[in-house]
């Protein structure tokens, strides 16, 4: 009944516009880590892939990985601006305290925008018993001590495409077209109210 009279009303019209065309911003968040997998138990000294699949044109063209625990504070800066045309990256730790609550974070760090958290994963001590893992033929990132909220990332790749994310109308389509909805339908809106 309510939907009913909604649709009667000519000041609901500005709101069922905006929310009909804002189906036309597309949503692009299919981000996953695929290792560390939540069975998986990290040995110090020892390269362990990290591998992730994003989805085409998800607008995203760099990111960082971070690696955190559970129950203590502090972060381990991994790698920085890694470029998504890579897939996977090997990660050695090097005296990093043993736990069973580690998490690997996919984040842009500039914007504090996370894509994408892996599994809980455990980290083991060097002469803990276990099987080595395989690495990927990826670049390989160490990781030592513990977290340190003053340091810098290990690794940084640096920007795929000099700095800029998307140059030109690519890069600021989804923007023009959030915005143009907004003031069409807050034109319209007065226009309603006006008359």
């Amino acid at each position: 009944m309510l939907l009913f009279a909604c649709l009667h009303s000519w000041q609901s019209v500005p709101f069922i516009l905006a929310l009909l065309l804002s189906s036309l911003i597309p949503v692009q968040a299919y981000f996953v880590v695929n290792q560390p997998g939540s069975s998986t138990s990290w040995k110090n000294g020892s390269p362990y892939p990290v591998s992730w699949t994003m989805g085409l044109k998800d607008g995203i063209d760099t990111f960082d990985i971070e690696i955190t625990r559970l129950s203590r504070v502090g972060i381990y800066f991994v790698a920085k601006e890694l470029p998504v045309t890579m897939s996977s990256l090997n990660v050695v730790l090097q005296d990093v305290p043993a736990g069973d609550d580690y998490f690997l974070i996919c984040i842009n760090s500039t914007a504090g925008v996370t894509y994408s958290v892996s599994s809980r994963f455990s980290v083991i001590d060097a002469n803990a018993t276990g099987s080595n893992p395989s690495p990927a033929s990826a670049p390989t990132v160490t990781v030592s001590g513990v977290p340190n909220p003053l340091s810098h990332f290990a690794q940084t790749f640096g920007p795929s495409t000099n700095g800029v994310a998307r140059p030109g109308w690519a890069g600021i389509k989804n923007q023009v077209t959030a915005i143009s909805l907004s003031v069409g339908a807050a034109l319209i809106g007065g226009l309603v109210t006006l008359y």
